[in-house]
Formats: structure tokens, C-alpha cells, sequence
């Protein structure tokens, strides 16, 4: 069960991506994507899989240890909850990028691989997404 909703974690959350991307000026997908609720389906698989190791989890975000840490992803649900709370963070920060990007209208073909450098690894798509803006964009008044 673990493995299924591991995978279904990033299921739910791919629709959105495949709209900012592919579809970027759809109306429906700013419509759909405009709302911050569109991490919740993602957020349902974290608490399901986060509510049987909250007796671990809830020590661990209060007093964090990098041993804690490692101990606590060996059970396979812990670390498919923080995978599901990842997928969940990096879908609000794409969201985010997107709604911000139609907003200063960043062209499609510049943000795609940066909605897809997000999704796959949000660390490095986020600040190369501020760092373009701020190169092509001025912030409307």
C-alpha cells in the first residue's frame, strides 16, 4: 500500500504540471491552477501516510538531528510521506512560478523547462526562475 500511494502522490500532482506546461495559455489552466487547493490531492496522501508515523514525526520537525532524520526514512511510509510533502511543495512552488510568470508574461518556451527543471528538481528551478525575471521582466505596477 506504501508503494501505491507513493506513486499516487506524484499522479496527482502531474495533471497540474502537464497543464502549466503544455498548456500554459488555456484559460482553464490558469483557472484550475489559480487555486492554492490544487496541493491538497497530494497533501490527502501525506496525511494518510503521515498519521501512523506522527509519534516519530512530530519528536523529529521539534528537535531535528541529521540521525533522527536517517533513522526515521527507514521505515518505507515516512519516506513516502516526505516524498508526498516534496511533490506537494514543489507543485505550490511551480504554481506559484507560473501564476507569477503569466502575470509579468514570461513567454511559454522560457518558463517550460523551467516548470519542468521545478518539478524535477525545485532547489535549482526556483532561484533560475527569479534570477530570469528579474532579467526580462519588470514587476507591473
Amino acid at each position: 500500500m506504501t508503494s501505491v500511494l507513493f506513486d499516487l502522490s506524484f499522479y496527482l500532482a502531474a495533471p497540474f504540471w502537464l497543464l502549466v506546461v503544455l498548456a500554459p495559455k488555456w484559460t482553464w489552466t490558469r483557472r484550475v491552477v489559480g487555486s492554492p487547493w490544487v496541493v491538497a490531492p497530494t497533501l490527502v496522501v501525506w496525511l494518510v501516510l503521515a498519521v501512523p508515523v506522527m509519534g516519530e514525526l512530530v519528536p523529529l520537525v521539534l528537535s531535528p538531528t541529521l540521525d533522527g532524520l536517517v533513522a526515521f526514512t527507514r521505515d518505507d511510509a515516512a519516506l513516502a510521506a516526505l516524498w508526498a510533502q516534496i511533490i506537494a511543495w514543489d507543485l505550490f512552488i511551480g504554481r506559484w512560478m507560473y501564476l507569477d510568470s503569466r502575470e509579468r508574461d514570461v513567454h511559454p518556451l522560457v518558463m517550460g523547462p523551467m516548470l519542468v527543471l521545478t518539478v524535477l528538481l525545485s532547489p535549482i528551478g526556483l532561484p533560475l526562475y527569479l534570477a530570469t525575471r528579474g532579467l526580462l521582466t519588470r514587476r507591473p505596477d
